[in-house]
């Protein structure tokens, strides 16, 4: 019976194969393999609304649960689109917006239970402030009470296009 031998790996072929599969799966878009090019922060798909400064304006941007406390800047005609993750126990107050700068447009229709979907129009120069609320523990017979609501607000800045 003949013998068959394997080649031997050594830690430096390992550790070239690993470098390699690692850098083939940088950038993928499904998940499956290092991380996606842009992972925002509320785990849902989205347009970054602009580098992160007040000053970079943009003509679209879309919103999640974990952009409270953001500041944007957007374009006259530009649109702003929103949705704010909540679940039957604990659902998103419907968003309200402040000011003329910004105007209610068509935002589809809310699938899940307890989630916020809202769109807006930059109609005029100004500033807008967009607030939701949700309570931070389920609510109803059964939950014990919590400490006030959790707070959602961006303000939004409208520029001349």
């Amino acid at each position: 019976m003949r013998r068959t031998t394997l080649p031997r790996t050594t830690p430096v072929t390992v550790a070239a194969a690993a470098a390699l599969l690692l850098a083939a799966g940088c950038g993928a878009r499904d998940g499956s393999a290092g991380p996606p090019a842009s992972v925002p922060p509320s785990g849902a798909s989205r347009t970054p609304a602009g580098p992160g400064t007040p000053d970079a304006c943009t003509t679209h941007a879309e919103l999640g649960t974990a952009d409270s406390g953001r500041t944007l800047c957007l374009t006259a005609g530009g649109e702003l689109r929103l949705r704010l993750e909540g679940s039957r126990d604990r659902p998103w107050s419907p968003v309200r917006a402040t000011g003329t700068a910004l105007k209610a447009v068509n935002a589809g229709i809310v699938i899940l239970p307890g989630d916020a979907l809202a769109a807006y129009r930059a109609v005029a120069p100004g500033t807008a402030r967009l607030t939701s609320s949700r309570p931070p523990c389920p609510t109803g017979p059964g939950h014990a009470s919590c400490q006030g609501p959790r707070e959602w607000t961006v303000t939004v800045r409208v520029t001349r296009s």
